[in-house]
């Protein structure tokens, strides 16, 4: 079998991806007019990391995601502890994007075939997530669908759904955001829960456990920032990598000087994945991003790196671009 050097040759192509979301959003967005002047109306449209709804003075945000191809790792590796960190994470770290507090989560458990043993292992990762991110689980679902889940009798699949809040003044939507402002980089634990069917394809199963690593949760790390700092933007650096941050806002760009990447990244790299492919796939070591003004990253900073390591990548700029230099690897390339 030819190894993929691309997401689209491993199976994932984003840009018909983006195209088939784009047709569904053409006619869900009807919807967002079905609760005008009522308690749960709509605020905003469909596309930030977290969608909204009125709530008196505040604004309740709603995230879902699951942790995709993982499940195959954890099966290879029959190990079942942790991805239930993964699923929280996914969720919390899109609905902190916009300010928010996560306030519950519910999880969707599908299985191959009824298995306590799993269960009880997936509820230990559920469990570490949950408390990592001061929120509880308040319910969720399980489903045994033999005919569609596969998996040598271990076939799974994991998602969830995250509440948050946040006081309507207090929604950050990235329109403040202005060139010249400093852009700051939070690392990541690893891959987290993006590329995996690339990465899967490419590396040995000697590299599983690592990327079985759980993503990481920055829910304590950012609510403690927008807590002392006015911040205008956040990405959660997930699938489409470095192109999340053109969710912010549209008209500006940015300049990224970037650490170099780790290990794992280069691995995938040295099999002949270019360079501009690595950063639309893979957090490539940054798996969160803040702006904020640049009288603020002192203190900014003094926050961050009380929980996870953080340093400046860059600043915003008025071009429509992402203009990259990677340290380390001594290259540079335009998205």
């Amino acid at each position: 079998m030819t190894t993929p050097k691309d997401y689209k040759s491993s199976g994932v192509d984003i840009e018909v991806e983006e195209k088939s979301i784009n047709a569904l959003v053409s006619i869900i967005k009807e919807t967002l007019q079905f609760r005008k002047g009522k308690i749960g109306a709509a605020i905003g449209d469909i596309g930030s990391y977290s969608g909204f709804i009125e709530f008196g003075d505040y604004a309740l945000s709603l995230a879902t995601d699951g942790v995709g191809s993982k499940v195959l790792v954890a099966q290879k590796l029959r190990k079942y502890d942790t991805v239930g960190i993964d699923v929280i994470a996914m969720n919390v770290n899109d609905i902190i994007c916009n300010g928010a507090t996560p306030l519950a989560f519910v999880d969707y458990i599908a299985l191959e075939k009824t298995s306590k043993y799993m269960l009880n292992e997936i509820a230990k990762g559920l469990l570490e997530g949950a408390k990592q991110s001061d929120m509880p689980i308040v319910g969720g679902e399980t489903a045994t669908l033999p005919d569609i889940i596969k998996g040598n009798g271990e076939g799974f699949d994991l998602a969830g759904t995250c509440l948050g809040v946040v006081k309507k003044e207090k929604i950050i939507s990235g329109k403040d955001i202005a060139p010249g402002d400093v852009i700051i980089g939070i690392e990541s634990s690893g891959i987290h829960s993006n590329g995996l069917t690339l990465a899967r394809k490419i590396l040995g199963e000697s590299d599983y456990p690592e990327l079985l690593v759980p993503t990481r949760i920055y829910v304590k790390q950012i609510l403690d920032l927008i807590e002392h700092v006015k911040v205008k933007g956040m990405a959660h650096i997930t699938g489409s990598g470095l192109l999340n941050l053109k969710r912010l806002k549209k008209g500006i760009g940015f300049d990224l000087n970037l650490p170099e990447p780790p290990m794992i990244f280069k691995k995938i790299m040295d099999t002949g994945v270019e360079i501009e492919e690595m950063y639309k796939t893979f957090n490539m070591g940054t798996g969160f991003v803040v702006i904020i003004s640049e009288e603020d990253v002192n203190k900014a900073l003094q926050i961050l790196n009380k929980y996870f390591p953080s340093y400046v990548i860059g600043k915003v700029i008025d071009q429509n671009i992402i203009r990259a230099y990677i340290k380390g690897l001594n290259k540079s390339f335009v998205l």
